[in-house]
């Protein structure tokens, strides 16, 4: 099909022709801003736990919006429209999307893009930034605790990225980045409890502010760590990306990963639409709205024949 003619010009589909640099490895360099900031968040995280009993019924129900809203800042946002152009959206439900995308406050959605089609393209070498053959540490966070590889650097520079450059949505957000993280990820998640049903502001910082934001980061780096360690491979054996249930569950729709790296461009990233997939149901909800289209789907007949050619021969999981 069209669709699989043109994704071969993609910059997320893998690169077989990288080779890496022989010889010893740079040395690490680490970034010790970085390891001090999400110490504290975590320790953050940790300490808004023990405030959960006592919030209120409604902060409870904020906090879950709070994180679905982020998440799908980043999965229905950053990741399957941004990244892998896999469907389109109006203006309206790009602007929803790069609001949601601060308040999960995970670099902006240029950055998080570029380096996510490095990612799929260099993926398992030197120049894919969280390489999870570097362990399972260094794949989750401690790729954002050192420098990048200057594989990294040199293949992200070299990406064609005009689709992202010609959005003005994205360039808005990237323009005043800070001001709507300190908005959407910290302010509002903690003054509309406070404002609404009294809730202090203490604990809205805590809870749906601190402990809401690294729950989301953790949920996206299980992505990057365990969807790339623990699984079956129907797909492909010959990638490490793997079907993970819990990180589907925990990413809402994130987890079918040995899918997702064989057929990145297919938006519901899963041969199995919206089950277990939220941000699925997200975009074809959008989608009966009028507000995206163009959503790009493999067939099944391809799905069954890429399966039987370099599948591991494990039923293709119709749970998850």
């Amino acid at each position: 099909s069209s669709d699989i003619k043109s994704a071969t010009k993609r910059d997320d589909v893998f690169d077989e022709t990288y080779k890496e640099k022989e010889g010893p490895k740079p040395s690490m360099i680490i970034v010790w801003r970085n390891i001090i900031l999400m110490t504290l968040l975590h320790i953050g995280a940790v300490y808004g736990i023990t405030l959960v009993p006592s919030a209120h019924v409604l902060t409870w129900a904020w906090f879950v919006f709070c994180f679905l809203t982020s998440a799908l800042g980043v999965t229905a946002g950053a990741h399957r429209l941004w990244s892998h152009r896999s469907y389109k959206a109006s203006l309206p439900l790009r602007i929803f999307l790069a609001t949601a995308n601060s308040m999960a406050f995970q670099n902006d959605i240029f950055e998080w893009a570029r380096d996510h089609r490095v990612h799929h393209k260099f993926s398992e070498t030197d120049a894919d930034p969280h390489n999870a053959v570097r362990g399972f540490f260094f794949a989750h966070i401690g790729w954002l605790l050192v420098r990048k590889h200057p594989d990294v650097i040199e293949k992200g520079k070299k990406l064609e990225l005009s689709d992202l450059k010609a959005d003005k949505v994205v360039m808005f957000q990237r323009k005043y980045y800070k001001m709507s993280v300190v908005l959407m990820c910290f302010s509002i998640p903690m003054f509309v409890p406070w404002c609404l049903w009294g809730e202090s502001l203490w604990l809205g910082y805590f809870v749906p502010g601190l402990l809401r934001y690294t729950l989301v980061l953790n949920a996206t780096w299980l992505v990057n760590s365990a969807a790339h360690m623990w699984g079956n491979r129907p797909y492909d054996t010959n990638i490490n990306p793997r079907e993970n249930k819990f990180v589907t569950l925990s990413a809402i729709g994130e987890g079918f990963h040995n899918y997702h790296h064989t057929f990145p461009y297919d938006y519901a990233s899963s041969e199995f639409g919206c089950k277990l997939n939220l941000t699925t149901c997200f975009i074809d909800f959008m989608c009966f709205l009028g507000l995206a289209k163009d959503r790009k789907r493999v067939s099944t007949e391809i799905v069954l024949a890429r399966a039987q050619r370099t599948g591991d021969g494990s039923t293709r999981n119709r749970s998850g």
